[in-house]
């Protein structure tokens, strides 16, 4: 009875437009008032409590980072490297998008940033070069989900709070999935481009090459320093998104020089509004998460879900076809922080790994940005490139069903994932 009450109010407020945070916040209450526990001061206490994490402080600086980058020079020269690379073969821009998404996904962190700048930037080049317009739209919009899954990624940082696993962990468990993800895109781009006839760029001579492995050099230090600040244990997953964003300023402003005291301000306010909402609606899912356990909501879903525990790649399954039905419909961020308190109790009893888990989780509800009706990442990607949402599905169609291939692959053999994040994690 629980259980429904809880999921009715929520499902029934996001229907009437309310944002996720307030839905959370109602949805609490209701069981406050069920349970006959409800008082104002215990759901600002648990609010506060909420928010009220270390690991959290990595949020405003990895938003910072991310955005020095976008408006800094560090992602425009991540994007003239890639192309001086591999901008000569056939759909070379499509390479050319996916090696960048690679390589911005362990700068920023952010699947929306990503793809805009994806958009933005390569977009254009591809139009001019011939390339069609829905598969290219599809794969820039594809690039852009490898972000959450390779670190620094905010999503991990939320997993790491929501379900209580070690942030560090996530990170490095990472880096081999996310690289799975951009050969993926590499195979089917491969597909797609034998039966397309596209302007082919020149070859850059050697002296180009070095010259864009010169200027960029810069911005490929920022993952380097973050995922090998953490693997050896000079800094924590927080202290990493301090680094990155002093990292990042410094060299924006002193040896790109593009960034300007103005532009800066711009930033900080910018971070701080983002920072904002996502504090709000974590402080709400912590108040939600705190009812949940005492409701003994998880206990009833374990009763559901039982019959599962003993066959864990079976629960796998059914979890993560839940998780996919429910992130093709809401945003990441919500689904990460309504459903890992629920299932987490689930996944330690059936033995699965916690970090396992969490990737998996994080792999499926990136797949949800680029999925039908909302999908934000395309949305965004939809708007910066001016063109029919109904273009931009069918492109990204292929490249869904390689992810979901992936996912089941993940799914069936774990050891995908998670021999390589022990083999990392030494």
């Amino acid at each position: 009875m629980t259980l429904l009450l809880f999921l009715s109010v929520l499902l029934f407020s996001i229907f009437l437009g309310l944002p996720v945070a307030f839905a959370l916040l109602l949805a609490a209450m209701a069981l406050m008032l069920q349970m006959d526990l409800f008082s104002a001061d215990i759901l600002a206490q648990s609010m506060i409590n909420g928010v009220d994490s270390f690991p959290l402080l990595a949020i405003p600086f990895f938003l910072m980072a991310g955005e020095v980058m976008a408006s800094g020079g560090l992602s425009t020269r991540i994007v003239r490297l890639a192309t001086a690379l591999m901008g000569h073969r056939k759909g070379g821009l499509g390479y050319v998008a996916i090696f960048t998404a690679v390589l911005l996904a362990g700068l920023s962190g952010s699947a929306v940033a990503d793809a805009a700048a994806l958009v933005s930037i390569l977009y254009p080049m591809m139009k001019k070069a011939g390339y069609p317009e829905a598969p290219s739209m599809g794969l820039l919009a594809s690039g852009g989900i490898i972000a959450p899954v390779i670190p620094p990624s905010l999503p991990l940082i939320i997993m790491g709070v929501a379900g209580n696993i070690s942030i560090a962990k996530l990170f490095i468990g990472g880096i081999v999935p996310g690289l799975i993800m951009g050969m993926a895109l590499i195979v089917v781009w491969t597909v797609i481009m034998r039966k397309e006839d596209v302007e082919v760029a020149p070859k850059a001579d050697r002296s180009e090459r070095l010259a864009a492995l010169k200027d960029g050099v810069w911005a490929l230090f920022l993952p380097v320093i973050i995922i090998g600040g953490i693997r050896f244990g000079v800094f924590t997953p927080t202290e990493a998104a301090v680094v990155a964003a002093v990292y990042a300023i410094a060299v924006s402003a002193f040896i790109y020089r593009e960034l300007t005291w103005h532009s800066l301000f711009r930033m900080l306010v910018q971070s701080a509004r983002t920072t904002a909402m996502v504090m709000f609606l974590v402080g709400s899912a912590m108040v939600a998460a705190w009812l949940i356990t005492v409701a003994q909501l998880p206990q009833q879903l374990a009763e559901l879900l039982g019959p599962l525990v003993d066959s864990p790649k079976l629960l796998m399954a059914t979890i993560m076809v839940i998780v996919l039905m429910v992130g093709m419909v809401m945003d990441l961020a919500p689904t990460i922080l309504i459903l890992v308190p629920l299932f987490m109790p689930i996944i330690k009893l059936a033995g699965i790994d916690p970090v396992y888990f969490g990737l998996m989780f994080v792999i499926n509800t990136s797949i949800g940005l680029i999925t039908p009706p909302v999908g934000n990442v395309l949305n965004v990607v939809c708007g910066v490139g001016r063109v029919p949402m109904s273009t931009a599905v069918k492109g990204v169609l292929p490249f869904i069903a390689v992810y979901l291939m992936l996912l089941a692959l993940f799914v069936a053999f774990p050891s995908i994932i998670i021999v390589p994040m022990k083999i990392l994690i030494g």
